[in-house]
């Protein structure tokens, strides 16, 4: 017999009991909290796709708008054989906290498909995803919900849809999607973006605590494309990051690990196990290591209850969504660690693809300089706006990133009203 589903929590629970601790200390109404709490529109779909042995198999599909108050819902979509509605709709909450606290002009959206993509041929992938985008037609568009690349799903993915929905309108409308090919307007600098926002606040955190970047031990928890770019802009303003996993194992060396070599071994053999001078250790081991940065960015509820306390880092960077449960997050407040939340930590990849939407819509693009000097303005900008809110309010910096978030959704919606 398994788990009784009804007392795992769920990654939906996470962001609804979040909401719960923020909006009472904003001393949110109950008119408000009904308005802005619950997704708005919740798409399900099912996806019949041919496959390359002439079959056709079923897929399921999410498309969820959690809020349009400040504009386009923004989200990405993941392709991964975990994808719940339940999880959609926790994903597409936070994106509308996230939005906000860096102040740009969206709403929260996210998508999701259930499958396995590594299991999948190239040309089952674009059925797939050219079916996803029909079925999710109605809802997206560059004034509606502009969807992104999310786990497992890449630029690649996002040429497909922006070419599904440009066909059914009869000419190319790049902004529909961010996270294109350049070829296709996409951004410079946007497959960096949140790996290089998480370096930017933990930057600012570090400024805080008084941990210089140079000479720190860092810790990353997830070797994509956040983690491991976060882990190459840490080494080369000479942090030592001295372990790292991905799905398939974890790496350590004492004296750090030569990070650009970890990224070709990666590139070339698809893990990071069997890197030359690093001694394998466990996940476990991983977590309680003694660090002075811990940077989960794997899934999500990787620190819960259980193994919170094991955690040895001064600083945790959220580059994960949802990475610490509420009762993890309750013991690293307690042990005195400073958590930059996810809401914030990882916003980076969210504003350069407002910034590509930008462009986008004006038919003119930045230079990559431009890119890097807008995010960090902007990333550095909100890390100090919640900082303020975590030491004027004495409240963790959890809870101070989604008052802030969380207060704006709150204003443009009693601004605007209730209609009809």
């Amino acid at each position: 017999m398994g788990v009784p589903t009804q007392t795992v929590k769920t990654a939906y629970d996470s962001a609804m009991e979040n909401f719960d601790l923020a909006a009472d200390a904003l001393d949110l109404s109950m008119d408000v909290r009904n308005m802005i709490k619950y997704p708005e529109r919740i798409l399900q779909v099912t996806l019949p796709v041919r496959m390359d042995n002439g079959h056709i198999q079923k897929f399921e599909g999410y498309r969820v708008q959690h809020s349009t108050s400040r504009g386009p819902a923004k989200g990405g979509i993941r392709y991964h054989p975990g994808v719940t509605l339940d999880e959609v709709k926790a994903l597409a909450t936070w994106m509308t906290w996230k939005c906000a606290v860096v102040n740009i002009p969206f709403g929260g959206g996210k998508g999701g498909v259930t499958c396995n993509p590594k299991e999948m041929s190239l040309a089952e992938l674009e059925h797939l995803t050219r079916r996803y985008a029909s079925a999710i037609l109605p809802l997206i568009g560059p004034q509606q919900d502009i969807p992104a690349p999310d786990v497992y799903t890449n630029s690649q993915i996002m040429a497909w849809i922006m070419d599904t929905y440009s066909m059914t309108k009869g000419y190319p409308i790049p902004g529909v999607v961010t996270g294109k090919p350049i070829a296709l307007g996409g951004s410079l600098g946007r497959n960096e973006a949140t790996g290089r926002g998480v370096y930017y606040t933990i930057q600012s955190a570090g400024e805080h605590l008084r941990i210089p970047i140079k000479g720190a031990k860092v810790v990353v928890q997830g070797f994509g494309n956040a983690g491991s770019i976060a882990a190459q802009l840490l080494d080369s303003n000479q942090a030592y990051v001295i372990a790292v996993n991905d799905s398939r194992g974890c790496v350590y060396n004492a004296d750090g690990l030569d990070i650009p070599k970890l990224i070709m071994h990666k590139e070339k053999t698809g893990s990071v196990v069997g890197m030359v001078n690093s001694e394998p250790i466990t996940p476990q081991e991983l977590l309680a290591m003694e660090c002075d940065i811990l940077i989960p960015a794997a899934l999500e509820n990787a620190i819960d209850e259980t193994n919170a306390g094991a955690v040895k880092a001064k600083i945790v960077g959220e580059a994960a969504n949802g990475p610490v449960t509420p009762a993890g997050d309750a013991i690293l407040e307690k042990n005195g660690i400073m958590v930059i939340p996810d809401i914030l930590c990882n916003a980076g990849g969210v504003t350069v693809s407002y910034f590509e939407w930008v462009q986008d819509e004006q038919h003119l693009f930045w230079e990559a300089q431009d890119v890097y000097n807008r995010l960090e303005r902007v990333m550095k900008n909100s890390f100090a706006e919640v900082l303020k809110i975590h030491l004027d309010r004495k409240v963790s910096m959890r809870t101070a990133a989604n008052m802030l978030g969380i207060s704006r959704v709150a204003e443009a919606t009693t601004l605007r009203g209730l209609y009809p």
